[in-house]
């Protein structure tokens, strides 16, 4: 892991004294040198300063477990310490618009009314893309369907939908699941999921039945519910999906193209649409100027794999870690 510490000046401390073992007794060392040996000790304070100070985040429950691993082991080499709530992406943006955070974590982009309250509060941000995801529509492992398309997904889920049971699908061969009643679960309107989903397969965001089972932010509750009825459906983080492939089953996606599989090469290759997506940090500008922030955004594309690999996310590709590196140094 690469440390963020400043270098000791002992090397340089130790090869004054040994010149000066070597000199007369009568010679002094030179003022000139002098000076410049203490310039060089200053400069390389000032351009490595210790870090000290508290960050403040909150957000997405996909991104958390991500900026926790973050946070614990950027203050392992720095002594920063890093809070993360977790309140969804839409109860982090309004505290991050409202001043309340120094970056706000989120599983989508920012909608325009919250641009328009940053903008109010004089809140001025960047966007980082700090790892890869996707949804995953799982069912009960007892499920016999493979493969389900964007259509009948939204037949299920919009708000228009009066499906009942799974043989209700259109175009759905549903065997003898056919006459089972179709129990939905799926996270809270502050979810950015929530947001994600309901946009890309529905066509609108909050585009939603109302009696599906509200989850809230604990996507735990979406896997305990799978796992436990056989007509059950959720959509789950990627990463919630790979820690409970014993207890629900992945569909694959069929937009348009045949169907595939949620896969993480699937996903990197762009295949997996139209529910792959990116995963997000936003950094207040003012948050920035204190150096401790900057080192901490920094520090997470930097050590990009060994923090996605801890929390159960896919990393930045190296094309990808090199352009969020560029975007965290322009906004720094």
């Amino acid at each position: 892991m690469k440390k963020h510490l400043i270098a000791p000046v002992a090397a340089l401390s130790a090869g004054l004294l040994l010149l000066s073992a070597c000199a007369t007794e009568a010679e002094e060392p030179a003022p000139a040198a002098t000076e410049a040996a203490e310039e060089t000790t200053e400069e390389t304070t000032e351009a490595a300063p210790e870090l000290s100070g508290t960050v403040l985040l909150d957000g997405s429950s996909t991104v958390g477990p991500f900026a926790e691993v973050a946070a614990e082991l950027f203050n392992e080499e720095t002594g920063v310490n890093v809070t993360v709530g977790i309140s969804g992406t839409g109860g982090g943006f309004e505290k991050f618009c409202n001043g309340e955070t120094d970056g706000s974590n989120a599983s989508r982009g920012i909608k325009d009314e919250e641009k328009a309250l940053c903008e109010e509060n004089g809140i001025e941000f960047g966007q980082i893309t700090v790892a890869n995801d996707a949804l995953s529509v799982v069912v009960n492992q007892d499920n016999p369907l493979q493969c389900i398309t964007t259509e009948q997904l939204s037949a299920m889920w919009n708000a228009d939908s009066t499906v009942a049971t799974w043989g209700e699908v259109d175009g759905l061969d549903a065997g003898d699941l056919a006459g089972e009643e179709l129990v939905l679960y799926g996270p809270g309107t502050d979810s950015g999921t929530f947001d994600f989903f309901t946009e890309e397969i529905n066509g609108e965001s909050g585009n939603i039945r109302t009696d599906y089972n509200n989850i809230g932010e604990d996507d735990n509750q979406a896997v305990q519910g799978v796992s436990g009825g056989t007509g059950a459906m959720a959509f789950i983080p990627y990463s919630f999906y790979q820690e409970n492939l014993d207890q629900v089953k992945g569909l694959a996606i069929d937009s348009g193209d045949g169907c595939v599989e949620p896969t993480v090469e699937n996903l990197l290759a762009g295949e997996y649409t139209p529910l792959g997506r990116g995963l997000y940090m936003f950094p207040a500008s003012s948050a920035l100027e204190r150096p401790e922030v900057l080192a901490f955004y920094e520090y997470v594309i930097n050590n990009n794999d060994e923090i996605a690999s801890l929390a159960g996310l896919v990393a930045l590709t190296d094309d990808q870690k090199a352009e969020q590196l560029d975007v965290v140094a322009n906004l720094g």
